[in-house]
């Protein structure tokens, strides 16, 4: 600043913005005017330098230059001429928003008069207004006719002001930001959904682009246009409220059709007002210029803006008059203000010319410059006029006081402060650089990092979730099942499920696990429109990276379950509790059971329908930690076909329709007993077990073990002096080389072998005593895992002896279970297109299908656990009570006889399940086997078949004579 006088209200201006910082002080129309009229241009250089030094502080300003008209035009309306200067505050760029460093300001309210103030000036309007006088028939159709022609033509304009070809990219930008948050809601709605990341993008950026096609629509007015906060504004204001018009004058965000005939109505009343003139367009306009920088400045908004803009916007007016409409202008921002009762940040700064000054009377309200208590400094005069100033407009702003323009502060400028300072006296009054808190920590600087952070974590957890979890969207995953060395593990709920789409149907099981998903899910659907209980299929339900590894046996037992599922549901047995069905996978071989039992135990916490779990059925070495996490979570165990002995005699809540490993060997010890009777020297046994000492097979063990124990009694050795060998097993198969060349060729002629081992092994195990030449007579016997055989090639000197679970020819007769199967399974695509022939071909018990006893035994372990959950008269039970409950089971007529655990022991083994023993011996001299069943027992088969309490049946080597062909 060159002067004194320039200095002091440059201060007085940083003073006021120092206020607008800690809170909204009033803002005054500071009119500047040299004392004498002789130094008028000095003044207006001091606006000049003011403007100038603004522009250094990074304040948001606008400079209006007021031009006198030539002498050859008359002179126009001030009023008018006042209301083209605001409506030029409303273009982009006016207020210095390269410089401000902050986003420009938005007019939405300033440029919504603008464009009905053109549209009532339009040529097209002329001849459309009414003539009639109002409220008669005739001038109200004329007014409606006038109204839709007002209204077409703003739909032309899309409500806003004509503006040239290079703002309608931004006019295009202001409608995305408007859908921008429909788009990101339809995004968010799409993610519910877990599907790609890619079709929420889609989803989100779809939904924008068709707004905004509608938006721009030829002819129509823009969508949400009651939505808009403009729409708002000009419902609202009481400035517009004209009480003769009863008419709705509301926005309601669920009634589109009433807020567009309220504003609709409204616009054609104010066009009525801005074509009558006066100073009813000026006023509007100043109001609708206060409310846009209002909001401008609003501390309480999405963005801080009001935070973050710690300087208020100045006009700066130059050489105000009566013929340029500047006098006019402070006169309606002064009448406005005094009618309003809402702080606007606006700080007007203009000056006058002395002989003008007139004009301005009464602007200070308070003592005179020259009163005796006013400092003697001109900046502590300024400050004192100020303060002064603020304290009366109460009472300044009274309409008593003709002529009053209480919110003009009017600062009469001395001769002597006017005087030019040398140029090393220039000073500029120092402003606060430092940008606020909101600025710094909500911007879009920190808001591009903040948003590259999440988006960085978001892409580093969506990738974690997929590489963790079978079913994952962008930021959500199904967590009841996970990615395990590429098998997905645990159990299935929502959409997930195991089986591949590219399994294709076998003679053995002629459906895919993904088929019987589909059924079961929506069987699901059927039973949980009533009562219903849950159950868990716990078994192996892929094959993992091991090709030999099948989902066979996984797949037959699924079939089983689900069988029992649709016969309890559609024969509407106790009391119409239906059953649901969750199926869980365990991975290849169950070796990834403990991660599916953790899994079932947190779903359970969540669904108390769940009464147990169906299935477990391989035995391996940590099913014991398996069985206990289901059994501390309260939940029993109804095994079909896991023989392990220690886990019976271990845990109370392990049931299990398998003839347990002890129990088979003991069997197996009637062919023994037989074996032994015919050798004619004496008898040599040993055990050939598989190495699981880098594996996790246990059933193996106890095989071996138990079938050990067993030759030591029927030879009357110790166990210890039954030899006992072990094959390693590696990717190339079992190495049972050296194993064999001792048995064929060693100094002992073992004629029985215990082989407790895997049924893929026994293949390799008999090609190579037949390589090695094995002259003399042999009995290999082995556990229920021989059932599962179907190719061997066997020298005539071996004999095969072997258990298996299911007893199921003697059992069918007495079961629907075949019917049910036949009935049922002929919906599976496999069955669909066949003839009823082979349907029935293929529902007997020597089928393929049902012949090793997988499906039968998890159709009967499902039927049981249901009966224990649903009681006798209850709708359904708690898994503690389910626990009870299947001690009391007994059910007869099922596929493998009557699943009775009414005499199952506590802790120790147990007896009465089904078991068949068979003999398999050579065919013919071309090669192939044949199996003869040597003897077999029902599941709870008993002496009597029509006395309940009688003894169960035992076998006797009589019942299994080994000379059976």
């Amino acid at each position: 600043m060159s002067t004194d006088a320039g200095i002091g209200v440059q201060q007085l201006l940083e003073t006021l913005v120092q206020d607008f910082r800690a809170g909204d002080p009033p803002m005054p129309v500071i009119v500047l005017h040299s004392e004498d009229g002789e130094h008028d241009d000095q003044v207006t250089r001091i606006v000049d330098e003011l403007q100038g030094g603004q522009k250094h502080h990074r304040t948001r300003y606008a400079a209006v230059p007021l031009e006198q008209s030539p002498d050859d035009h008359p002179p126009e309306d001030p009023a008018e001429q006042a209301a083209r200067l605001l409506y030029s505050l409303g273009r982009p760029g006016k207020w210095g928003d390269g410089s401000a460093g902050y986003r420009p300001y938005a007019f939405p309210r300033l440029n919504l008069v603008r464009a009905i103030q053109e549209a009532t000036d339009d040529p097209e309007m002329t001849e459309h207004w009414p003539t009639a006088p109002a409220g008669t028939p005739r001038g109200e159709t004329q007014r409606e006719a006038a109204q839709a022609q007002l209204l077409r033509i703003l739909a032309r304009q899309r409500w806003r002001p004509r503006k040239p070809p290079a703002w309608r990219t931004r006019l295009l930008f202001a409608d995305v930001q408007q859908f921008l948050p429909m788009g990101l809601l339809a995004a968010l709605t799409a993610l519910l959904t877990r599907p790609e990341w890619y079709v929420a993008v889609v989803a989100g950026l779809g939904l924008m682009a068709l707004l905004t096609g509608l938006n721009h629509v030829p002819g129509r007015a823009p969508l949400f246009l009651w939505l808009r906060r403009e729409s708002k504004w000009f419902l609202t204001t009481t400035f517009l409220q004209i009480a003769a018009r009863r008419q709705p004058a509301s926005v309601r965000l669920l009634r589109p059709v009433r807020s567009w005939r309220a504003i609709a109505t409204r616009a054609y009343d104010v066009a009525e007002a801005l074509r009558e003139g006066g100073s009813f367009q000026l006023q509007l306009c100043v109001l609708a210029l206060f409310e846009d920088l209002r909001d401008n400045h609003r501390r309480v908004s999405w963005d801080l803006r009001g935070l973050k803009r710690t300087r208020p916007p100045m006009l700066f007016l130059s050489r105000i008059s009566e013929e340029n409409g500047g006098v006019e202008l402070i006169r309606a921002v002064s009448d406005v203000r005094s009618r309003r009762s809402e702080l606007d940040p606006l700080l007007i700064v203009a000056d006058v010319s002395a002989a003008d000054a007139a004009l301005l009377e009464r602007g200070m309200v308070g003592e005179p410059a020259d009163a005796p208590s006013a400092p003697r400094q001109l900046q502590q005069r300024l400050r004192y006029w100020y303060d002064a100033w603020a304290g009366n407009l109460r009472a300044g702003q009274s309409p008593s006081l003709v002529r009053a323009l209480p919110w003009v502060l009017r600062i009469p400028l001395p001769a002597d402060q006017l005087a030019e300072l040398p140029e090393r006296e220039w000073r500029c009054a120092r402003a606060r650089s430092r940008p606020s808190a909101a600025r710094v920590l909500w911007s879009l600087h920190s808001l591009g990092i903040v948003s590259v952070l999440v988006l960085t974590m978001g892409v580093s957890r969506a990738i974690e979730l997929h590489e963790n979890h079978c079913s994952a969207g962008l930021l959500t995953a199904n967590r009841h099942t996970q990615l395990r060395s590429g098998e997905c593990v645990g159990i299935a709920t929502g959409d997930v499920r195991f089986g591949k789409e590219t399994d294709e149907p076998t003679s053995t099981v002629p459906w895919t696990i993904g088929e019987l998903e589909e059924h079961i899910a929506e069987a699901n659907r059927t039973a949980m429109s009533g009562d219903y209980v849950t159950v868990v299929y716990a078994g192996p339900l892929s094959s993992g990276k091991d090709e030999k590894l099948s989902p066979v046996k996984g797949a037959q037992e699924l079939a089983g379950v689900h069988l029992a599922q649709r016969v309890i549901n559609e024969k509407g047995t106790n009391n119409g509790v239906k059953l649901r069905v969750l199926v869980a996978n365990g991975g290849a071989d169950l070796k990834k059971q403990q991660h599916m039992a953790k899994a079932v135990v947190e779903y359970a916490e969540q669904d108390t329908s769940l009464v147990g779990v169906v299935g477990l059925g391989r035995n391996l070495k940590d099913s014991d930690d398996t069985v206990r996490l289901l059994y501390d979570a309260d939940l029993p165990v109804v095994s079909g076909t896991n023989s392990s002995t220690r886990l019976a005699e271990e845990f109370t809540n392990w049931f299990s329709l398998a003839a347990t490993d002890k129990w088979q060997t003991d069997q197996l010890g009637l062919i023994v007993d037989q074996l032994i009777d015919s050798e004619k020297g004496p008898a040599h046994a040993l055990v050939l077990a598989r190495d699981t000492e880098k594996t996790g097979d246990a059933y193996t063990e106890e095989q071996a073990k138990h079938g050990r124990e067993m030759l030591s009694r029927k030879l009357g050795e110790d166990v210890e002096d039954i030899p006992r060998m072990h094959y390693k097993v590696d990717d190339g198969g079992p190495d049972l080389h050296t194993h064999a060349e001792e048995i064929c060729r060693g100094d002992t002629r073992y004629s029985v072998i215990y082989f407790a081992g895997r049924v893929e092994d026994l293949e390799s195990l008999v090609h190579q005593l037949d390589v090695k030449k094995c002259k003399h007579e042999m009995a290999i016997l082995t556990g229920d895992d021989l059932s599962k055989m179907n190719r061997v090639g066997l020298p005539s000197n071996i004999t095969l002896y072997h258990a298996a679970l299911a007893e199921l020819e003697r059992a069918a007769k007495g079961t629907s279970f075949y019917d049910a199967a036949l009935e049922y399974f002929g919906e599976l695509s496999y069955f669909r297109d066949r003839p009823q022939e082979e349907r029935q071909k293929n529902a007997r018990p020597d089928s393929e299908v049902f012949a090793n006893g997988q499906f039968a035994l998890a159709h009967d372990a499902t039927r049981a656990l249901y009966s224990a959950a649903t009681g006798d008269d209850e709708p359904s039970n708690s898994r503690a009570a389910t626990w009870v409950n299947l001690r009391k089971v007994d059910l007869g007529a099922m596929a493998t006889g009557t699943i009775d655990f009414t005499e199952a022991p506590l802790g120790e083994n147990r007896e009465g399940q089904s078991i068949v023993l068979k003999k398999v011996t050579r065919a013919s001299q071309q090669g192939g086997f044949r199996t003869t069943v040597l003897c077999s027992l029902k599941a709870g088969e008993r002496e009597n078949e029509n006395d309940e309490d009688s003894e169960l049946r035992k076998l006797t080597a009589k019942d299994c004579s080994i000379d059976r062909e």
